[in-house]
């Protein structure tokens, strides 16, 4: 099957969610198909090193670079075309000129086009088979920052939490497949039909995220892009509602906030207690040199891969109910959920304390991911998405 892949992001540094949902897909997809990419780029995007990579994969690798004098043209759009502002952020008329060009060039047998951001592109498309990927449900996960936003920006949060709400349903027929991350960001796409997404999970690559011995330089480590709300928000919990409760009995803990692009509000977190250490070339490092992996998330929506990263590494785990809820671990079997300050400090003392506790967590936990988050078995599951007799089976 020839396959067109529409991308808001290139696949290559994997520093985002979305980014590394794509590449592992497309990675296995060109295992058994054709893969037409073609992906929008930032200003910041490696091309050279990301077309090197991606046509590893690919028959054909496209970009068309975001000029900032169109976004900001596009984003004023967004006062009168009642779109989402991620939609307008992301939609170029250059662009569409050229997805217009390749499918007639390619003439694809299927278009699967990840992200609502890059549905518009293609909504007009009748005479080829489509499938959306929401992955998360977006609208959710700005419903939640505007709960956290300040007092001023909470009106910008809720007006576009409530155009994401009405797209996701709008977009909903446009598309003959849809697939997304969990049954938890299903249940958040308001359409009366929305039992019919097909859930494909994403997946951890263990042969390379796996336990690693080295030296345990930290008691405990975050992760994520350090420019992303949720994960500012989680750094700064961590450091400044957690940490002090945990001082009280480890006064010399030390704290490891790794991942690109730290934000100001993240950069300030570091003192004698706290590293930033900002992009790092090989994440495991941080995991495996690390006692407990600590992930207070309250906003955010999907699949929080830094968790099964750090449960295929067998680094015990302490995360929020939010983030379980995607997840599907058990908990007190495979990692430890809390919802407080308290908690957070409870569970950390315990799983640097209790060495039987924690090798009975990590061992379990390895066994989880490898059961339940392949690669291979999620994109199996999509590739049951793409077959044409996917409308006649039930949706689990």
């Amino acid at each position: 099957m020839k396959i067109l892949m529409l991308l808001s992001r290139v696949p290559y540094l994997l520093d985002k969610g979305d980014k590394l949902r794509a590449f592992y897909q497309l990675q296995r997809l060109a295992e058994k198909h054709e893969i037409i990419l073609f992906a929008l780029a930032e200003e910041t995007d490696p091309l050279e090193e990301a077309t090197e990579e991606l046509q590893k994969y690919c028959k054909q690798v496209y970009f068309y670079s975001l000029q900032k004098s169109s976004i900001i043209r596009n984003l004023a759009g967004s006062f009168w075309n009642k779109k989402p502002i991620q939609v307008n952020y992301f939609y170029h008329a250059k662009a569409q000129l050229q997805i217009n060009a390749l499918i007639a060039q390619h003439q694809p047998d299927h278009i699967y086009c990840q992200l609502i951001r890059m549905a518009e592109y293609v909504r007009h498309v009748k005479h080829i088979p489509k499938t959306l990927d929401y992955m998360d449900a977006f609208s959710k996960g700005m419903l939640r920052r505007a709960e956290i936003a300040p007092f001023h920006l909470k009106p910008v949060f809720r007006l576009e939490a409530a155009r994401l709400k009405k797209y996701e349903a709008a977009i909903f027929s446009d598309f003959r497949y849809k697939t997304i991350i969990s049954r938890q960001d299903r249940d958040f796409i308001a359409h009366p039909r929305h039992k019919d997404i097909a859930i494909v999970p994403n997946g951890i690559q263990t042969s390379y995220f796996h336990p690693l011995d080295l030296p345990k330089k930290y008691d405990l480590v975050f992760t994520g892009n350090m420019n992303y709300a949720p994960n500012i928000e989680a750094a700064v919990y961590l450091v400044k509602k957690v940490l002090p409760l945990v001082k009280k009995q480890f006064p010399e803990i030390k704290v490891l906030l790794a991942g690109a692009n730290p934000s100001y509000q993240v950069l300030s977190l570091e003192s004698p207690n706290v590293t930033v250490s900002g992009w790092l070339p090989d994440i495991r490092e941080a995991y495996a040199s690390s006692h407990v992996f600590v992930a207070p998330l309250f906003i955010g929506t999907g699949v929080q891969n830094k968790v099964l990263e750090a449960m295929a590494m067998k680094v015990p785990c302490v995360t929020t109910q939010l983030v379980n809820n995607g997840v599907g671990a058990a908990n007190n079997c495979h990692l430890l959920v809390a919802n407080t300050p308290v908690e957070f400090a409870q569970h950390i003392h315990t799983l640097l304390t209790n060495r039987d506790l924690n090798e009975k967590l990590i061992q379990r936990a390895l066994n989880f991911v490898h059961e339940n988050y392949s690669w291979s078995k999620a994109v199996a599951q999509l590739e049951q998405v793409f077959d044409p007799e996917y409308e006649n089976v039930e949706h689990s």
